[in-house]
């Protein structure tokens, strides 16, 4: 396949192309003066003048490449942000978690025109990037209903509560009474997979009388499934989950996706200063994904399998995905001078599971092929007020003073599955694993339902003090239910040398809850590693099991963060921002390594006191360590106006390294069991340190003419690592690699856009595996890859807009 070099590839951006990036060059107006509405209360605010790093992510930009995944457009546009596309992990092949600056998915919080949006019901419990997280589903906000996408890159807990350690992304969703679209597309990858189509549209009707406007959104669409599996280089097996030499059987890639999703934005004119406000939305998706092969003699099923599935046989995990919001509100200007804004907030997300084409050895050959798994739910209601006023305190110009409180309701819970799913039948020989092949039922035991709450009252003061120096206050205090209270402050500042420099800096606590379901999932699952299945419990940290194996009720972690950045405009049409960082964060929350005690009498006789039987690995949810993220964030733009055109020119990158600065000694409790348990292994702290990009680097470049724009994306994706559980020999780091994107849209008239393009247009792959980690040649890339592993994809699309 082509090779070219980052020489070459740095040019070829320069001579074809558009902004993917955050901040869009092209579109001066509607980046450097947005006002925004992220990070502040101040009304007249504008990026060019915030004390915090924010990047605007326009339509154009979201638009600018072949997905209608929010997740994947956003990871093309904020070199910060990554987005990996794992396969074989249950339900995080579906529902796949984005980190920021390398921290957790939950570490960065997820707003919807200012309103906290609710978290996905899916806990990440398998080998992935984001293990452990709780994280809101990106990909549940249909792209066709986004105006723009506001990136706080900083710590904001004191302005809007927990999980906003690393930064806030509030998605603005489109809100005008006119205007609209109507695009149809599709394509698919080279491999000759991966079939796509899309359809979605907008449109925007004003109220009579000036009533007010609303904005409706509507997609729908499906992916075919992708294969990037190898072949079998091992020899022929007895047992285990290997096809024959040389057969591939598994399904590595992205999985089959039915979906569709509606919005709707109201702005209601209730009297001269009064509006009501309505943000409803809605999505569901039909996922399937695909476990590890079993093989026709799994487990020494070989009669059994002779009957049912002669050849071997892949299960599949389905999820049907539901996702549900509406946010309601009342605000408007007092005659006072006070703004204010109240409103209610309820979202909801259901993953219900099915395993498909699969089997329960225990129930012999009369066994089901399809079973009900159980689902996963949670709800979140938020009731808030918030008010804010300009005052005069004797400043250059008057300060805002905001206040406000909020209370928060939320709900977990984990519904069992159907009997068969999970049952033993005792018809399998000896030996036989229980339930649903690939992914077992929720048990009654595992069944459970879950509420907290907590109430926050918080307060701020920003205002610029002079022409050029300008600074904010704030603090938060929040009570838990579950767990106790939590208090942040941030401070930061702003001072401009001249027109064309300024400095800016902040420092702020922040804190990080644990969600429910780290708090109380529990699951018994099959996981395969080198062709052998185990057992791995996954248990609650405040029950009976955990606290046998040492296990400590959660705690909220906290952090202190730091930036300072500086803000350049050298030359009319040209902006760079640089901002350096650094996130401590205590007590961080993750799931433990699973600890081995298939051969431990003493665990397994604490886990048979409690009923657990059957059990050969164990986990859970703590506490344990300490992490510090360092990094910086470099932007620059260049808008060239030419005779007949444009050329618009990004150049962007991030630098970022985790590490782990404590490990808590061992649990006198888990010590007791033996050597060799230890709940921070090496391969969950490689995944933390080392297991996503340590740098990122894009230029993007885009030509506009009458009738024709040429876009162009190259991205530099840095070096990673995978290791591996207990051997060193086996840790791989995989070099950096570049992708390149390219697309052209033709306007043949004043309402229609025809666009052609292709994502890694080069056909880029990752390093592949060493033969030690790709399972005898079954799975040839890493799940941790940055861009994945389907290689190009070429698309088309038809829009026409109003």
């Amino acid at each position: 396949m082509p090779r070219i070099s980052p020489l070459a590839l740095a040019l070829s951006s320069l001579l074809a192309a558009t902004p993917a990036l955050a901040q869009d060059a092209g579109k001066d107006a509607r980046t450097l003066d947005t006002l925004i509405v992220t990070g502040t209360r101040v009304a007249d605010r504008t990026v060019a003048e915030s004390q915090s790093p924010i990047d605007i992510i326009t339509p154009e930009t979201l638009e600018a490449t072949g997905t209608t995944e929010l997740a994947t457009a956003l990871a093309r546009a904020l070199p910060s942000l990554n987005f990996p596309r794992p396969a074989m992990a249950d339900g995080t092949s579906g529902v796949r978690p984005a980190q920021l600056r390398g921290l957790s998915p939950d570490q960065v919080l997820i707003l919807v025109n200012g309103k906290r949006r609710h978290i996905s019901a899916m806990v990440n419990v398998n080998g992935t990037i984001g293990r452990g997280s709780s994280a809101v589903d990106l990909n549940t906000i249909p792209v066709a209903a986004i105006e723009r996408v506001e990136v706080l890159r900083d710590g904001a807990s004191a302005q809007y509560g927990s999980d906003a350690i690393g930064g806030v992304v509030n998605i603005v969703l489109k809100g005008s009474g006119e205007g609209g679209s109507l695009a149809l597309g599709g394509g698919r990858y080279s491999e000759g997979d991966g079939k796509q189509w899309q359809l979605s549209g907008d449109t925007g009707i004003t109220l009579s009388g000036g009533g007010g406007t609303i904005h409706v959104a509507a997609q729908t669409g499906h992916q075919d499934m992708t294969n990037r599996s190898g072949a079998y280089t091992g020899t022929a097996p007895n047992t285990g989950n290997f096809p024959g030499v040389g057969e591939t059987a598994f399904k590595l890639g992205d999985p089959d996706v039915d979906q569709s999703a509606l919005s709707v934005n109201a702005d209601l004119k209730v009297g001269d200063n009064t509006s009501l406000y309505l943000t409803a939305m809605g999505s569901k998706r039909d996922i399937t994904s695909f476990a590890f092969y079993r093989s026709k003699t799994h487990n020494n099923q070989g009669a059994l399998l002779a009957q049912v599935y002669p050849d071997g046989y892949v299960p599949e995990i389905n999820q049907d995905a539901r996702d549900r919001s509406v946010v309601l509100g009342l605000k408007g200007t007092s005659a006072g001078g006070w703004n204010w804004d109240v409103s209610y907030n309820l979202g909801d997300n259901r993953l219900d599971f099915r395993t498909q084409n699969t089997v329960n050895y225990t129930l012999g050959a009369s066994s089901p092929r399809s079973f009900y798994d159980g689902a996963l739910q949670y709800t979140q209601q938020v009731v808030n007020a918030d008010f804010s006023k300009p005052i005069d305190i004797g400043l250059a110009y008057p300060a805002t003073f905001s206040f406000g409180a909020e209370y928060r309701q939320e709900a977990w819970e984990q519904i069992a599955g159907e009997p068969n799913s999970y049952i033993d039948g005792g018809l399998g020989i000896p030996g036989s694993l229980p339930g649903a092949q690939g992914f077992g039922g929720f048990t009654p035991r595992n069944a459970g339902d879950y509420e907290r709450h907590n109430y926050a009252v918080y307060a701020g003061l920003e205002g610029d003090f002079t022409d050029k120096f300008s600074a904010g206050l704030a603090g938060r205090y929040e009570d838990y239910s579950d767990f106790g209270d939590q208090f942040s402050g941030k401070l930061s500042a702003r001072y401009a040398f001249t027109d064309a420099a300024a400095l800016r800096a902040t420092v702020a606590t922040g804190f990080r809850a644990p969600s429910l379901a780290q708090q109380h999932y529990q699951a018994v699952t099959t996981n395969i590693n080198s062709g052998v299945a185990y057992e791995t419990g996954t248990f609650p940290a405040a029950g009976a099991a955990a606290q046998a194996l040492g296990a400590e009720p959660l705690k909220a972690e906290t952090s202190l963060s730091y930036s300072l950045g500086l803000v350049l405009q050298p030359a009319e049409r040209v902006y760079v921002t640089v901002d350096a960082y650094q996130i401590d964060i205590d007590d961080r929350i993750v799931l433990s390594s699973n600890l081995n005690i298939a051969g431990n009498a003493a665990a397994q006789a604490l886990l048979a006191n409690l009923g657990i039987t059957n059990v050969t690995s164990a986990r859970y949810f703590n506490n344990a360590i300490d992490t510090r993220t360092k990094g910086i964030d470099v932007v620059g733009t260049w808008n060239v106006p030419l005779d007949a055109s444009s050329l618009n020119l990004t150049a962007s990158y991030n630098y970022n390294k985790t590490e782990v600065t404590r490990i808590a000694p061992n649990p006198a409790a888990l010590d007791a069991l033996g050597a060799n348990l230890e709940r921070m292994g090496r391969d969950e702290r490689g995944r933390i340190e080392e297991g996503f990009p340590r740098d990122k680097f894009a230029l993007t470049a885009g030509w506009n003419l009458q009738r024709w724009d040429f876009n162009a994306g190259a991205t530099r994706y840095g070096s990673f690592t995978g290791r591996h559980a207990t051997n060193p020999a086996q840790d791989q780091t995989y070099s950096a690699k570049w992708t390149l994107d390219l697309s052209a849209n033709f306007r043949p008239s004043e309402h229609w856009i025809v666009t052609l393009g292709a994502d890694n247009a080069l056909d880029e792959y990752p390093e592949e595996n060493t033969p030690a980690n790709s399972t005898f040649g079954l799975i040839p890339y890493s799940l941790y890859s940055p861009f994945g592993f389907n290689g190009r994809y070429v698309y088309g699309r038809v829009s026409y807009k109003w």
